[in-house]
């Protein structure tokens, strides 16, 4: 593309003014018509070729040229003005840097432009020049950096400022004096880049460490950062930099002839440039200005961009991401081997030295310096088995691998067969590893970088780089599963023992902690096959567990564990923990204590990785219950047990007791008698007798509350003990969401003397306790006058809930499900309702139940982030089950229509 600025500027634009030659201020309007028309006509030329395939590179060199042959217009012209000639160009210099030095602009880049001046002009008069020109493309709305300076300056500043030196290594002529840049670029190579190397480079490396910290530590995050994150434009440019200073080339290609890369490596280079650019340059036009992150919706536009197509059950977008992950795997490879060659310098006389201060470890391996090498690169062709235990040999000495052996192992995947993964020394190897007492979280994240591990579990390759996209897994799928190794690796040595003390005592228990990993590792391995990812994971396991050698016995256990590994979770947040019927089935599943100690800490790590937001101390509470109870059946076999009858009248008798000095025994012994049966079995006798005083004492009021705070748990319980009326629990829900209470859990409890007790454990939507007295008199304010009628409940709820216009409602991912189970209760119909969570959302649900004519037994709430999974044990008003299917039916309608149309 040819950039014709001339038609832009008239050969009349003297003619302005009254006076024969028009002055500055009298031009500007002109200069500025003609720069803007200019800048709309070819950015609009430029999106068009971009729009019809044009690559990332030739965009960028595009809009990089146009940049020139603008700002190099307005600069000849300024000083053209200014000085009546262009004389003044011998001793300025208009500089290109950074970004916009390497040619390398996207639609909304910054443009950072040094004015470089030999010092003979007066520094207000390239003060003034600048400023001109800099308001120019500002009030064009451009983000344009600029600096003055002399080369003195350059080299005085670079010494001071490792960013100052990068942005002068990518500098390049625009226009003025050529000469004046020729020295500079003298002094570059012969004083900057010399001068404190090391230092430098060091800088570049803290530089890169604390983006990791700042942007995440892996490639996989699930809305990555396209320039900062790991395997960006940044890694590259920061590889660049480093073999720069270390090599000092103008050139790239300069380190081919020096033999530091060779020539695939460079062009894997320059296309993963591309490739970035490509997708950079068409985040900008969507987003409207400067962007680097890939969000859920700006990942949707860029599949269908890039010509992505849904398949199957495989969205567009899951495969642009997978596709997008590889490639940014290999950038971060391609540039930390880069780097590490430029800082493993002097290498012949490593060499010679390394001779004799390398230890051997075996297997014709060596550790020098903190890192496993293998001088003999045929060792691996002569015996592949060498493939696994260079990881072994790394973690047992507690080494890192040479970029070299990175290499190495990366150049012989090819032999990792059929042969390789069923060979015994090979199994044993990887045993080892698992068994290790430290770093097998670090070695399978080692093996997966390389992809060593997908050649070895083939069936991983299923989860590699898969996107789960939603807003509570924050890692791609294989990612996930190796934080949640970590997680069980943590708990086996013990070191979260302070904030899992009972998952840390039931690991220390396991016999073989190499299959509970292997469980972890293998229990999401069906998501990359579509629906019911359990079963088709487990349907995997008898194939790896034979190719691995594992026993029979093991084997059963690895597919028992990934088949049911979504169960403990389910059941602990979702079930009515007091049905002893429902845990001794639960425990029945489980078949062994062994089984459900593996199951337990399975689940507890699953969770723990997915995300920070996830796991609460209410979860956790909620999985030791579950933990506690099925472990006490199956220690002691209860399957079946005493009849309830019975066990009643022991709970009455040791209540009666704990009462008998305080109260009159006839009156206790009546409101025994009317308490729900389920009450007086699933609570210790101090607690039934607190909740019997409350009880009589409502003969007194009208309403009793009272709040116990629950610290260490992170919530509170709030127990509430009033006269039933219809929909009570609604509006006790509504109180709540008014008040911005969030409620994880409910017990309702109706006596048959028209008496309700429900306890409810609630904190605040930030998952901590709310122990500001004064917030809870408002809340018990509210409830009184809300349950005695003087209050509207439903107001109260849209004052809180009021939509901003300032806010805008996100598309729901998928659509709110409400499913009903008649099997799991004897008593009540079960109702699982999984939806996007909404303010007030519970009371919606709970008055929607009322209106249907049921009574809410027992409530359930579980929520991750955005999505919530909430469960309602209902009866009819003849306390019965629902089994009418028109009235199933009905249920189902009338819930999932009032979700929807709730904003």
């Amino acid at each position: 593309m040819q950039f014709y600025i001339d038609q832009y500027f008239p050969d009349d634009i003297n003619a302005v003014g009254d006076a024969g030659m028009a002055g500055f201020d009298e031009k500007r309007p002109l200069y500025f018509s003609g720069s803007k028309n200019f800048l709309e006509f070819y950015r609009e030329e430029i999106k068009k070729l971009h729009d019809a395939g044009a690559t990332g590179t030739e965009v960028c060199h595009l809009i990089s040229e146009m940049m020139d042959e603008l700002n190099n217009k307005l600069f000849r012209t300024i000083i053209y003005d200014l000085a009546g000639g262009d004389a003044m160009l011998e001793h300025i210099s208009l500089i290109a840097v950074g970004g916009y030095g390497r040619g390398e602009l996207n639609p909304y880049s910054d443009i950072d432009i040094m004015f470089l001046h030999d010092g003979t002009i007066p520094v207000p008069t390239v003060e003034d020049i600048a400023q001109k020109l800099l308001y120019f493309l500002w009030d064009m709305r451009l983000d344009v950096g600029y600096s003055v300076r002399t080369i003195a300056d350059c080299v005085e500043m670079a010494a001071a400022d490792g960013t100052v030196k990068t942005a002068l290594m990518d500098s390049r002529f625009c226009s003025g004096s050529r000469q004046l840049f020729d020295d500079l670029v003298k002094v570059i190579f012969s004083q900057i880049l010399p001068k404190s190397s090391d230092k430098f480079i060091k800088e570049k490396m803290a530089d890169m460490k604390s983006r990791r910290e700042k942007y995440g530590s892996t490639v996989y995050l699930l809305e990555p950062n396209l320039k900062e994150g790991e395997g960006g434009l940044r890694d590259l440019q920061t590889a660049m930099w480093v073999a720069r200073v270390k090599y000092k080339f103008s050139d790239i290609r300069e380190l081919i002839m020096k033999g530091i890369v060779i020539d695939e490596e460079l062009e894997t280079y320059h296309s993963a440039l591309d490739y970035l650019w490509r997708i950079r340059n068409e985040l900008h036009y969507y987003s409207g200005r400067k962007n680097d992150q890939l969000t859920f919706d700006a990942q949707v536009h860029l599949a269908s961009f890039m010509g992505y197509r849904k398949r199957d059950r495989v969205l567009a977008v899951e495969d642009f991401m997978r596709d997008y992950y590889r490639h940014a795997n290999r950038v971060e490879h391609l540039a930390s081997s880069l780097v590490s060659r430029c800082i493993w310098r002097d290498e012949g006389a490593l060499k010679i030295l390394g001779y004799f201060v390398r230890r051997p470890v075996g297997d014709g391996c060596f550790v020098l310096k903190g890192e496993l090498i293998v001088p003999d690169e045929s060792a691996v062709e002569n015996n592949p088995v060498l493939l696994m235990r260079i990881f072994e040999m790394a973690q047992k000495h507690g080494v890192s691998l040479n970029i070299r052996v990175k290499g190495l192992i990366r150049k012989n995947l090819h032999r990792v067969n059929n042969k390789f993964r069923r060979n015994r020394e090979v199994n044993q190897s990887f045993m080892n590893i698992l068994q290790a007492p430290r770093n097998v979280t670090e070695t399978l994240r080692l093996m997966h970088h390389l992809e060593f591990l997908n050649s070895f579990i083939p069936e991983l390759e299923h989860i590699y780089c898969k996107v789960q996209h939603d807003l509570y897994h924050i890692y791609t799928v294989d990612i996930h599963t190796l934080f949640a190794v970590e997680e069980t690796e943590k708990m086996l040595s013990g070191e979260l023992d302070k904030i899992l003390p009972l998952p840390c005592a039931v690991a220390a228990q396991i016999g073989k902690r190499e299959l509970l990993i292997l469980s972890v590792l293998f229990h999401d391995i069906g998501k990359g096959e579509g629906g019911g990812h359990a079963e088709k994971g487990a349907a995997m396991i008898p194939t790896i567990a034979g190719r691995m050698g594992l026993s029979a016995e093991d084997g059963e256990r690895l597919e028992f564990l990934v088949r049911q590994h979504l169960l403990f979770a389910h059941i602990s947040q979702r079930r009515d923990l007091n049905d002893e019927k429902m845990i001794a089935q639960f425990a029945r599943q489980m078949g062994s204590s062994e089984n459900l100690k593996m199951l337990y800490l399975l689940t507890v790590a699953d969770v723990r990785a997915v995300g920070s937001e996830v796991w609460s101390s209410w979860k956790a509470s909620l999985f030791q219950e579950l933990y506690e109870k099925a472990f006490n059946v199956l220690e002691r076999g209860e399957f079946q047990q005493e009849a309830s009858s019975e066990r009643v009248r022991g709970v009455v008798a040791k209540v009666s007791a704990l009462l008998e000095d305080d109260l009159s025994s006839e009156e206790v012994q009546q409101e025994l008698k009317a308490m729900p049966v389920r009450l007086l079995l699933s609570n210790p006798a101090p607690l039934i007798a607190e909740q019997t005083r409350l009880l009589l004492g409502l003969e007194h009021s009208g309403i009793l509350m009272r709040i116990t705070h629950q610290p260490e748990s992170g919530y509170s319980d709030f127990t509430i003990c009033t006269h039933d009326m219809p929909g009570l629990f609604s509006r006790i829900t509504g109180v709540m969401a008014a008040n911005g209470v969030n409620i994880l859990g409910a017990q309702i409890n109706t006596s048959k003397n028209g008496k309700v007790l429900d306890i409810l454990q609630v904190n605040s939507p930030q998952g901590i306790p709310i122990t500001d007295d004064q917030r809870w008199r408002k809340v018990q304010d509210d409830m009184r006058r809300v349950l005695q009628g003087e209050t509207n409940v439903a107001e109260l709820v849209e004052k809180r809930h009021r939509p901003s216009v300032l806010t805008s409602r996100p598309a729901p991912r998928f659509a709110t499900q409400v499913e009903i189970d008649n099997e799991v209760s004897e008593d009540y119909t079960v109702v699982d309702i999984l939806t996007h969570d909404k303010i007030g959302l519970l009371y919606l649900i709970t008055s929607t139940l009322t209106e249907l004519g049921l009574y809410i037994g027992v409530s359930k709430i579980s929520t991750k982030v955005d999505q919530v999974a909430d469960v309602f044990y209902v009866r009819d008003i003849f306390g019965h089950k629902i089994h009418a299917e028109d009235k199933l039916a009905e249920i189902r309608s009338k819930l999932i229509a009032a979700i929807e149309v709730w904003v």
